[in-house]
């Protein structure tokens, strides 16, 4: 795994986090807007359970999931960032700490580190070369 991998993988763990809350936010809405039809006719005993009950089991399983990887994703991040704090240049620790646990454009880093975006790319480099070689004497211990 690359160094942009390994500081990558935060980012997706994050996404996949949204999604799931979007999924329970779906679930939550179809759940609400359920409605119960009252009749005379008698009920199909083989018939599976009502659709709140269906969409309740879901939201509880999706939320257990999330639950599940929002754990990851602190461990995670407090991994990647054990591995920030070992580059030894503060300016690019603020740089992997902007793109990799805060998810900033590299145009919104730039303007907050006061550097050009070129800058930034070099730097993100130099960043980037750092973290690889500590990832290699990591990976010897």
């Amino acid at each position: 795994m690359t160094a942009k991998e390994y500081l990558s993988q935060a980012r997706t763990l994050d996404m996949r986090i949204k999604s799931k809350l979007q999924q329970i936010e779906s679930l939550n809405e179809l759940a609400t807007s359920c409605t119960v039809v009252y009749s005379d006719m008698p009920r199909n005993p083989n018939r599976g359970g009502s659709k709140i009950e269906r969409a309740v089991l879901k939201i509880i399983e999706v939320e257990e999931s999330l639950k599940h990887d929002v754990e990851d994703l602190v461990e995670l991040k407090k991994e990647i960032m054990a591995t920030i704090r070992a580059v030894s240049d503060v300016e690019l620790q603020t740089l992997l700490e902007k793109r990799y646990l805060c998810f900033l454009s590299w145009e919104k880093i730039a303007v907050e580190m006061h550097y050009s975006i070129q800058h930034i790319y070099r730097m993100h480099d130099t960043a980037l070369s750092c973290v690889a070689a500590i990832m290699r004497v990591n990976e010897r211990d």
